[in-house]
């Protein structure tokens, strides 16, 4: 099987540079929107088996957006087990505040998620955002289903996708985070061994060619 996760499109609060978890949701921007619509073209001839979506707004606009372009469209199913992580006090501040105040925190959130300690701002745990998008892979149809989108949110796929290579808690922004609309690629046999494939690739902002 082939997974393609998509992080949802720009949203407002992205632009004000807000933290933006499962408690929060602003809308796409309308650059985002045709932004998303151009990556909805470059996977337009992919027949997607599934189209998996956070329940969150911001993550069903996008893949929306994305099927509506899509040669074969299919139905968009909504889980909550995709949502962003819950930052819980962290949610709508201000990114660069918080680093101002907690400068050890905000390190330890953009690089080791080890040293991260998320009761400090009522959070959701590392462990239970990457278990719970982890045990949703696990549960894909590995046997019938070839290419399967999944839209999300970026903290978590980040944490996750990283997860699901084999990679510990320390090293889950090994390869930096995921912008705005990029597609990472992983192949998997079985739903417990996966291969990297592409990490987020944006080049269809470039006008590169379909994928197939």
């Amino acid at each position: 099987m082939r997974l393609y996760f998509v992080r949802h499109g720009k949203t407002q609060w992205n632009l004000e540079g807000r933290f933006q978890g499962s408690r929060g949701d602003s809308p796409l921007l309308k650059q985002s929107i045709q932004n998303l619509e151009e990556l909805g073209r470059y996977l337009s001839t992919i027949d997607f088996d599934k189209v998996y979506s956070s329940d969150l707004k911001r993550a069903r606009d996008t893949a929306t957006i994305i099927n509506n372009q899509n040669r074969k469209p299919t139905e968009i199913i909504p889980s909550q087990a995709l949502r962003e992580w819950n930052l819980g006090r962290l949610e709508g501040q201000k990114i660069s505040t918080i680093a101002a105040i907690y400068p050890k925190q905000m390190a330890a959130f953009r690089h080791n998620l080890a040293k991260f300690d998320n009761t400090f701002f009522e959070a959701e745990s590392v462990y239970q955002a990457t278990r719970r998008v982890a045990s949703f892979i696990a549960k894909l149809d590995y046997q019938h289903d070839q290419n399967v989108l999944l839209v999300g949110h970026g903290a978590c796929f980040t944490a996750a996708i990283n997860y699901l290579l084999g990679l510990e808690s320390g090293q889950l922004r090994e390869h930096g985070g995921l912008d705005n609309g990029s597609v990472t690629i992983l192949d998997s046999d079985d739903g417990k061994h996966f291969d990297l494939i592409c990490w987020n690739n944006t080049s269809y902002l470039n006008g590169q060619q379909k994928l197939s």
